[in-house]
Formats: C-alpha cells, structure tokens, sequence
C-alpha cells in the first residue's frame, strides 16, 4: 500500500504556486457547501513519522479553509494512562454537521505505539483494528466522515529531518506524535506496522490515501486535493430517503405467540416498611463505603435507569443520590435532544457525560433510547435501530475495559399499576408535572414497547454490563433490589 510512495515525488515552486489559488478558490467553495448542508460534518486524520510535516499540512489547510467552521483537534500522549476511557476525548472532540476537524492523534495512535514497541501481541492489534473499524462505520452512519491520510518518509529521512530542525538560536515547532518510541528500531518497526493497519482499516466508506512527504509542494498539493475531492464527495451525496418503518417491530414468525421477558417477571415482590427501612439503610451504606474506598479512585460507575413510564426511576435515584458524595457524581435526566446533540452521533452526548475516575455517573434513561422510543415512535429506521445494539455493547465493553461497572436497569410495573400511578399524578399537585399527554398515549403501545425490550435485553446484557429487570410494582421492593445490585457489582470489580 505504502509501494509507490518510495518513489520520488516532485512539484517545482512554480508550479505549485500557480495551481494554489485554484485549489484554494475550490476548497472554499466545497466547505462553504458543507456548512450550508449542515448533512455531515468531516474529520481529516493526518498521521505519519515525526518529521514528515503533519504540522505544516494543517497550516497550509488552516490558510486555504475558512478557519471559522474548523477545528484542531490534538491530543498529547495518546498512549499515557487516562482517568477516562480511550475514546472519550476523541468523541467528546466530534465536529457538529457542516464543520471540519483537522486530527493529529488519533484512534489509531494507541495501538500502532504499543505493537511497535512490542507491548501489545499481534492478535490483540488485530482485535483492536477491529473495533476501530466498527466505530468508523458507525461515525459514517452517523453522519460523520473521515478523510485518513499518512505522510509517508521512511524512517533514515525522518530522523534527518527531526535532527535539522534547530536553525539559529530558535527551533521550529515540530509535532512529535511518536515521542514514546525512542530509538531506531521502533520507529522502522512502525512504518511496516502502519502498512498493516492501513489495509486492515481501507474500508469503501474510510480509506486510507499514502502522501509522499519528501517534497513539501507536492505533499500539501495532495493533501489540499483529497480533500477538495472529499468535500466534493460529501455535498454531491443526495439525501437520504426517510427509511420505512418496520411494520412489525417482533422477530417472531406470525405463527408464534408473541414472547415478553417482561411477562416472565413476578410483580407481586414486595417488602414490608421495616424490612425496607432496614435493608436500604444497609445497602446504601455498603454504596458508600465502596465508592468512597481507596479502590474506588482508580474505577467508576455509570448506573443506567429504564423502564415504564411511572416506573419508579425518579424516586429510586433519589434513594441512590443519598449513598453517593454530591462532589463526585452527576445525575442526568435525557429528554428529546438538542440541536447541539442532533448535529452529532446519538452516542456523543452520553460519551460526553463519562465521569473520571473516582466518580459516578447516573442516567435517567439512556443510550437505549435508540432501540426503545426511537424504533417504537418511529424516530429512526430500522437500519439506525438496527445496527445500534452491537454499537451499544462496544460502548459498554469500552467502559468496561476502563475499569467502569456499568449496572443497567429495567423498572417494570403491570399496565394496571401504571394507571393508578397516573391517575394518583393527577390528584397531587406537586406531581402533575411529571404527567403529559403523551404518557397516556404511550400506554396504546405497550406490546411494541416490550417486543423492543425483549430484543434490547437478548441483544445487549453482556457479560460485563447484565441487565437487571427490576419488579417495581412495590417501590420499596424495587428500590432495595437496585441499591442492592449495585452494591453487588461494585463489590465485585473491587474486590
């Protein structure tokens, strides 16, 4: 892949500088069609040695584009150990739609460092070439494309160059991306290493496209023109047609009966006052000491709430919120999105939201919206529902991998019970709020509603993030079975 950039690539000054304002009259035009769109917004990734000019491809960029619609989108020491998961900074950094981002550092820097310094085996790499190409087909899905080019020089030239940047008494700014690979072998061993990812990652959707870097004309020359042509791609594509919805939201051939998890449930569970009042205290108390133990500072907890309308959510976070230190969590209520949220893959704003190390997060419902309200109100098609239960459990198994526990719950309450709770809403004033139209109409689709639950549960309780369905029809039962699963798991990871 990296074959016909060994040879010598040549543009004179001249030529270069009578073909600049062309390209740059071009590329403003194109970006100026993107941020008219607002359809999908572009990161341009520029890898390659230190010393093969990433920095002064994204000057010359930042001289052609209109620099008030682009982003520089950098990260010092991509493989240092984080308080957050990998990928947090990356997502957190994404473009809304009509924008650019220019990437130095990306996704790929982890992997490539630690297999050239021979600290992760080949398979592991191979593994995680896998999940970046997932997470790429899931930004392009979602409205986010990706422009991946590698300055090529071969390592002797690099490290000439790296060595003959100090002119005078001042030094140029160079982007060092690789400081972590000291020595020469590491350095050769990442370029055949960087070929290897370049043709597992070449997807239809994300190529790669290998820039020589040895003359710098020629280098920015190309640059500029993948990503005119880029650009020209990304506002030519039509709009895409609205999918239609599934008219049939089970899986089950018409012949069967209709089978809900839910109904396996036993909502007659319940508890006394006392045995609550004893067993919440004791569970809320194990809550505390827990996340506020040495062991606790090098882990998280992200808590997950589901469930029916009237459920119980509001009221079970509250008994939760009261086993936490207010300094180290958050509890964030997810209604419809914003425009700020639209303008970004549905999972940008829960990614956002990742708690350090240390701390806890809870969400009053959550990223399963996409395969719960989204596919039953028909707010998204079935290829968007569809693909999101695999991009769910990656985002799980990431959490996972950075030492967070992920406790995922489903309040269930029988048809019967919702109705009183509503109907109690109604009567009590300080209630009325929490009650719309809209609930009660929800209640027409409850079959949808548990055929989506069924398939959310089969489809994303993993090993590391179970999900836990709770018997709400008693509060005091629910409420205590949550605390109690919590502090479970949290036991669990801890040790």
């Amino acid at each position: 892949m990296f074959e016909s950039a060994t040879f010598a690539h040549h543009l004179d000054k001249a030529a270069f500088k009578a073909m600049e304002p062309s390209l740059r009259e071009d590329l403003l035009t194109a970006q100026f069609q993107l941020i008219e769109q607002k359809r999908r917004s572009l990161i341009v990734l520029i890898h390659g040695p230190d010393g093969a000019g990433k920095g002064a491809v994204l000057n010359r960029l930042y001289g052609w584009l209109d620099v008030r619609k682009l982003q520089t989108l950098t990260f010092d020491m991509p493989c240092a150990p984080e308080d957050r998961p990998a990928m947090w900074k990356y997502w957190r950094e994404l473009p809304p739609f009509g924008q650019i981002g220019i990437m130095l550092g990306s996704w790929y820097h982890a992997p490539l460092c630690r297999r050239a310094l021979d600290e992760m085996k080949r398979g592991n790499f191979m593994a995680a070439l896998e999940e970046i190409q997932r997470f790429e087909a899931m930004l392009h899905a979602e409205g986010v494309s990706l422009l991946k080019i590698w300055l090529y020089l071969d390592a002797e030239e690099a490290r000439v160059r790296l060595k003959g940047v100090t002119k005078g008494d001042w030094q140029r700014p160079v982007v060092r991306e690789w400081e972590e690979l000291k020595g020469a072998g590491p350095r050769k061993r990442l370029l055949a290493i960087s070929e290897d990812a370049a043709r597992a990652t070449s997807t239809e959707t994300s190529p790669w496209h290998v820039v020589p870097a040895a003359d710098e004309e020629y280098r920015d020359a190309m640059a500029g023109s993948l990503l005119l042509e880029k650009l020209r791609a990304l506002v030519a594509e039509p709009e895409p047609a609205p999918q239609p919805l599934a008219p049939n939201p089970t899986r089950l051939p018409p012949a069967l009966p209709t089978f809900s998890i839910l109904s396996t449930l036993d909502l007659s569970k319940s508890l006394s006052e006392d045995d609550y009042d004893r067993q919440l205290a004791q569970e809320q108390s194990r809550i505390t000491r827990l996340t506020n133990s040495p062991r606790f500072a090098d882990a998280g907890l992200v808590v997950a709430f589901e469930g029916s309308d009237a459920a119980g959510k509001s009221s079970t976070i509250m008994r939760l919120r009261r086993a936490l230190d207010p300094r180290r969590f958050r509890v964030h209520p997810i209604a419809a999105p914003t425009d700020e949220e639209r303008a970004r893959p549905y999972l940008w704003r829960f990614w956002r939201h990742i708690p350090a190390h240390g701390r806890t997060v809870i969400f009053d419902r959550s990223w399963y919206g996409r395969v719960l309200v989204e596919r039953v109100e028909g707010l998204c098609g079935p290829d968007d529902w569809g693909r999101a239960y695999g991009e769910i459990n990656d985002f799980e198994a990431q959490l996972s991998a950075a030492h967070y526990v992920v406790v995922k719950f489903w309040l269930a309450i029988s048809q019967e019970e919702q109705a009183r709770r509503f109907e109690e809403r109604e009567t009590v004033a300080y209630k009325r709020f929490k009650l719309t139209p809209e609930d009660w109409r929800n209640r027409e689709k409850w079959p949808l509603y548990e055929a989506a639950v069924t398939e959310m549960v089969d489809r994303t309780s993993t090993r590391v993030a179970p999900w836990t369905l709770v018997e709400s029809e008693d509060k005091r039962y629910g409420r205590v079975k949550v605390l109690k699963t919590i502090a479970d798991r949290l036991e669990a990871a801890l040790g």
